[in-house]
């Protein structure tokens, strides 16, 4: 399939979008971390970095009571943030604490500065995906490091057992984090050549690439950001065009079953449900058809590139 220009943003009715939007969360979440509504709002803001203690700071000799890391596997600009939640043991009343988020070197990315923080008080710290410098953090392995400010070992955590006759089990603070979500939630393959990029078509050449698919497999966006468009037009269908948020490249999904309950100018999370696989619009099988446009974006002055690359490495760890 190739566009054209824009085409008119079609009008969704409220039954049927309220009925998509609790199908597509229900069948998302365990994909992709957990999702809100396609209406939703959102995770909750990011912590506060804070800043260290004034006039030196200080801290007993400290355990972790209690600490989790969640979720395991995150997306930027995802629909939940890695998240920590401790609480601390100490022989001082008051401590003043400094909770980094390391990489798989051990080197700090971000950090956080907690202060006066007491023993047996449940704290959490949620991490955006940025590192200091303000810039999405690399795809990677990372982990939440709990440590004194005034310097020392990162705070050992209690061991867990699982139960009275187990053995106790070190407790992991690890999770992962990508910047892109596969956009297909469930079995799928990549179709023969004349679904690729490049590819011929009468008059034209095809714009994206085809990810084959069952009907109904719910879709996530591969990159948050704004919705730029949304409609219907003979060629594609329905379809929902995302300007990725930090990226400088539009996404576009099309051929889905009903139009996406998304409306154009909204904010949409990585990893949020968006629509299901269809084959509306000029389409011989079930599937998604997917391009990724550079700045300025889609019909706008950019151009379309090949997406089988990113999609490849997308599908080997979403």
């Amino acid at each position: 399939m190739t566009g054209t220009r824009p085409w008119p943003t079609v009008l969704i009715s409220s039954i049927a979008a309220i009925a998509l939007a609790a199908s597509l969360t229900s069948a998302a979440s365990a994909e992709t971390g957990g999702a809100p509504t396609p209406s939703g709002s959102g995770p909750p803001p990011p912590s506060p970095v804070g800043s260290p203690a004034a006039g030196g700071p200080s801290a007993g000799n400290l355990t972790l009571a209690f600490a989790k890391a969640s979720p395991r596997k995150s997306f930027y600009y995802g629909v939940r943030y890695p998240s920590l939640r401790y609480a601390i043991n100490s022989d001082q009343p008051r401590n003043d604490l400094r909770i980094d988020v390391v990489d798989s070197e051990g080197e700090a990315v971000t950090s956080f500065y907690r202060n006066d923080v007491e023993p047996n008080v449940l704290e959490s710290i949620r991490w955006d995906g940025k590192a200091s410098t303000r810039r999405p953090a690399p795809n990677g392995r990372y982990a939440f490091r709990v440590r004194p400010q005034s310097g020392g070992k990162a705070v050992r955590p209690l061991r867990r057992r699982a139960s009275a006759s187990s053995e106790s089990k070190p407790v992991s603070l690890n999770f992962t984090i990508y910047g892109y979500a596969f956009p297909v939630l469930g079995r799928h393959d990549f179709g023969d050549s004349g679904a690729h990029f490049g590819a011929g078509r009468s008059g034209h050449t095809h714009q994206g690439q085809d990810v084959m698919a069952r009907c109904g497999l719910p879709l996530v966006a591969a990159r948050g950001g704004r919705v730029r468009f949304n409609g219907y037009q003979g060629a594609a269908g329905n379809y929902l065009v995302i300007d990725g948020r930090a990226t400088g490249f539009d996404t576009a999904y099309m051929h889905l079953r009903e139009p996406s309950p998304l409306k154009a100018g909204k904010n949409v999370r990585t990893g949020q449900p968006i629509g299901v696989v269809g084959r509306t619009g000029n389409a011989s099988a079930c599937h998604l058809h997917f391009e990724i446009w550079t700045a300025p974006g889609w019909y706008e002055g950019g151009s379309p590139i090949d997406p089988f690359p990113f999609l490849k490495r997308w599908d080997r760890y979403s």
